[in-house]
């Protein structure tokens, strides 16, 4: 599995997604860059299992397992 964050405008300054759910608003590119590259780089970290809940495009909630070892691939893309 790969997982593309995406870094553009978002609410005024910037952000990133991941497919179509939001991060929080930065001031500048710079800081969404990094907060980006942040988020993939802790996707490989290994861990224990979990139970991970999110919240899908149309509001609802989805509970999944997950491995700790089971870790994706993943870029982040600069659309800005």
């Amino acid at each position: 599995m790969k997982l593309s964050y995406h870094v553009g405008p978002h609410d005024g300054g910037y952000g990133y997604h991941l497919n179509e759910v939001w991060s929080e608003t930065f001031a500048d590119h710079a800081s969404a860059l990094r907060a980006a590259k942040s988020a993939a780089q802790r996707q490989h970290l290994e861990g224990r299992d979990a139970e991970i809940l999110y919240q899908l495009p149309d509001g609802s909630w989805r509970t999944e397992h997950a491995s700790g070892q089971d870790r994706p691939e993943t870029e982040v893309v600069d659309d800005a």
